[in-house]
């Protein structure tokens, strides 16, 4: 039988919801879920709280939303859990429970500290990747390591796939960090400062695609930035260079070629041109419209030889 933890949960993103609804089926005790005030989203700009927030709220959790935890009293508690929190938190905080704090990172540390691992893991060209529990440290994602997971990163894999399927494995992660500090087992080892990299924090400015690059890094960079921000493009005419479409572009994958075309251009076997090799592109996203194959597009949609893909700045 796990001991049963007193746990503060901090979270705001979907991250972090499959670990909050673990909670209770591990044996443990939200006593108090914290995360950032409801923010204006959609076309009408209205109030919309967090995903940890609405989840919190259904389920009962007692939930406090704040834009600055620093400056919150909190209850007595065993551990505090923080996953994709989004703010600082304070040493005093951080120490404020029993047996401190521990954070969910998605990304084996120290490699790719920072805001966006997942994305950046696809963009880099990583075959494999994970979680990380660790400790809060005041210096970002450098805290003593309590545990790590180990995935393999799918060939065309998205970054919303990778997401989830992390989502998902930070769970049993968790638990076992939790039971170990509850026993007294927890082992901590120190981060090697000199292996670190970042993932900065994404900007829709990141995936603006440039086709002189090669077919490989723009392959990875489609998959890495889909769902969000998404690399966008204008289909534009063979002849008169007219906008036929603005889509998203959503997977792909790198493939040998030697046509001759600009980088931008569609293939005659539909492939576009890079700066070296072409993308042969598996899955877009018409304007207002679902994601769907390029097959099915190219059912009631144009996509001709020739026609030129202009990103979209």
């Amino acid at each position: 039988m796990n001991p049963k933890l007193r746990v503060i949960f901090c979270g705001s993103g979907e991250f972090g919801l499959p670990t909050l609804a673990s909670m209770p089926e591990h044996g443990h005790d939200v006593i108090q879920v914290i995360s950032q005030p409801d923010r204006p989203a959609g076309r009408g700009r209205g109030l919309t709280p967090t995903p940890i927030s609405q989840w919190a709220q259904s389920a009962g959790f007692p939930l406090l939303r704040t834009d600055n935890i620093n400056q919150e009293s909190l209850p007595d508690a065993d551990v505090m859990v923080v996953i994709a929190f989004g703010q600082k938190i304070a040493p005093q905080i951080a120490n404020h429970c029993r047996l401190g704090s521990i954070n969910l990172h998605a990304s084996r540390l120290p490699r790719l500290r920072g805001a966006a691992p997942i994305n950046w893991s696809i963009i880099n060209g990583d075959t494999t990747t994970g979680n990380s529990v660790i400790r809060l440290a005041q210096k970002m994602d450098a805290g003593a390591v309590l545990a790590q997971s180990e995935l393999a990163i799918g060939p065309t894999e998205t970054a919303g796939e990778l997401h989830d399927r992390l989502a998902q494995d930070g769970p049993p992660l968790i638990a076992k960090v939790l039971e170990e500090l509850a026993t007294g087992t927890a082992t901590e080892t120190p981060q090697d400062q000199s292996l670190a990299t970042v993932a900065p924090k994404l900007a829709r400015q990141s995936a603006i695609l440039d086709f002189s690059h090669s077919a490989d890094e723009l392959a990875r960079r489609i998959r890495g930035l889909f769902p969000w921000p998404g690399c966008r493009v204008r289909l534009r005419d063979a002849d008169d260079g007219k906008e036929l479409l603005s889509l998203r572009l959503a997977r792909a994958r790198a493939v040998e070629s030697t046509a001759s075309a600009r980088p931008g251009q569609i293939l005659p076997d539909g492939n576009i041109r890079a700066g070296h090799g072409a993308i042969e592109l598996l899955q877009l996203q018409p304007e207002s419209r679902s994601v769907m194959s390029l097959d099915d597009y190219r059912r009631g949609h144009p996509w001709p030889a020739g026609a030129t893909l202009d990103p979209i700045e």
